[in-house]
């Protein structure tokens, strides 16, 4: 296996530390747009498997001539998800496996946003389905953490613990803190205003997929490992939309626990127009607003050693179980940044989201997932990727579960 992954920055810095520890690939090309970025990385890790490359991710024709020019055979995304589709098309036209941790953006519906869709995340990405199935070529989308594990708890969940689903209810929360800053996102701020200021959808079997108001809905969820109560709010994710194509189940939610100030922060953003992505012309200059939010804010990437407690990803399912009596139980991956800092140098939400693109490939590699098509983690067998994460020879970030 070559692998090619696109983005040196937190996430994909966090990617390259877990894969180094393999012995699955022959070559690990690193792209940045700035190249000093994967060089620094390389010379930090002293692997001569890698090797770093400059590309443009904005440009089908730039990610196709990497890929041709390294023979890469399997390409991460780990860039923000504007990126999708021109890495996604690239990847096509140099017949590279696609992986991505994020879909293409979603375009709210213009006369009822919070009650109908208009573009879904990934519909660009679903429509070429046919194409990539057509040549035998693979795009697994939505492998980070969530989407990702989470996808990949609900796949188990139903062949392995339920004989019918009410809800996948994806939870996310965490109890961590940044020392010296006021206001410090753990994640790329680009990507949480995207989801989170966006219509949120819904899933439920018979209606379909419908949106409602940006962190409605607020519960009390209780995450496990000490994390304690968070309160959760829906937002905008592909779970919501690769769930219901792989799965049984009635209805399928995302909340994301967000905080009372976090949110007052996204709203005051969105009402003073810092939100947007359509660039503003500041004396001569053009500039998203989008963008100089991000700039002004730390990089996430850089924050780990400032960060305590532990961040938790997870899906609450409730139905009927094998025996066909009630249940529920909490399905959830939890990462203590301490840990994911002394054994990987990585803080604790970019490592969690990073392991598990570099579990697929590993299991892409040994030919235990196969498939043609765009696919999400769904359509394939959870219990080797869950047995691979957790096992002290493979990744050693065991998983848990709790019954409610």
């Amino acid at each position: 296996m070559r692998i090619l992954i696109i983005g040196a920055g937190g996430v994909g810095s966090a990617a390259v530390r877990i894969a180094v520890r393999r012995q699955f690939f022959d070559l690990l090309v690193i792209a940045d747009y700035d190249p000093a970025r994967p060089q620094a990385l390389i010379d930090a890790l002293d692997d001569g498997r890698l090797v770093a490359a400059q590309v443009d991710a904005s440009s089908a024709e730039a990610v196709a001539a990497v890929v041709r020019e390294h023979g890469i055979t399997h390409v991460l995304n780990a860039v923000d998800p504007r990126f999708v589709m021109p890495i996604f098309n690239g990847c096509f036209e140099a017949k590279a496996t696609y992986l991505d941790m994020a879909m293409s953006l979603s375009s709210r519906h213009p006369e009822a946003p919070f009650e109908k869709t208009g573009v879904m995340l990934g519909d660009e990405q679903f429509a070429a389905a046919s194409a990539w199935e057509g040549a035998g070529r693979l795009a697994l989308v939505g492998i980070g953490v969530e989407p990702g594990l989470s996808d990949v708890f609900a796949r188990y969940a139903e062949d392995e613990l339920f004989s019918s689903i009410e809800e996948l209810g994806v939870r996310d929360g965490a109890n961590l803190t940044v020392e010296g800053f006021d206001f410090a996102p753990s994640f790329s701020i680009w990507t949480t205003i995207e989801e989170c200021l966006n219509p949120p959808v819904i899933f439920e079997r018979g209606r379909g997929w419908y949106t409602t108001e940006p962190f409605s809905e607020p519960e009390t969820f209780e995450f496990p490992e000490g994390i304690g109560r968070v309160e959760c709010v829906n937002v905008e994710h592909e779970e919501v939309i690769l769930m219901p194509r792989w799965t049984s189940a009635r209805k399928v939610t995302f909340k994301y626990g967000l905080g009372d100030e976090f949110i007052d922060v996204l709203k005051t953003l969105h009402k003073l127009g810092l939100d947007s992505t359509e660039p503003l012309t500041v004396k001569g200059v053009s500039v998203s607003p989008r963008d100089v939010v991000a700039a002004a804010l730390p990089d996430p990437a850089t924050l780990g050693d400032r960060m305590k407690g532990k961040t938790c990803a997870g899906v609450y399912v409730t139905g009927a179980g094998k025996d066909g009596e009630p249940r529920a139980v909490y399905l959830y991956h939890v990462v203590d940044n301490e840990w994911s800092m002394a054994q990987y140098n990585s803080q604790a939400v970019v490592w969690q989201t990073a392991v598990n693109p570099v579990v697929a490939l590993e299991l892409l590699a040994n030919g235990t997932w196969k498939g043609a098509g765009v696919l999400g983690p769904e359509a394939f067998d959870a219990r080797p990727f869950l047995e691979l994460l957790a096992s002290p020879s493979g990744y050693n970030s065991p998983w848990g579960i709790e019954e409610r």
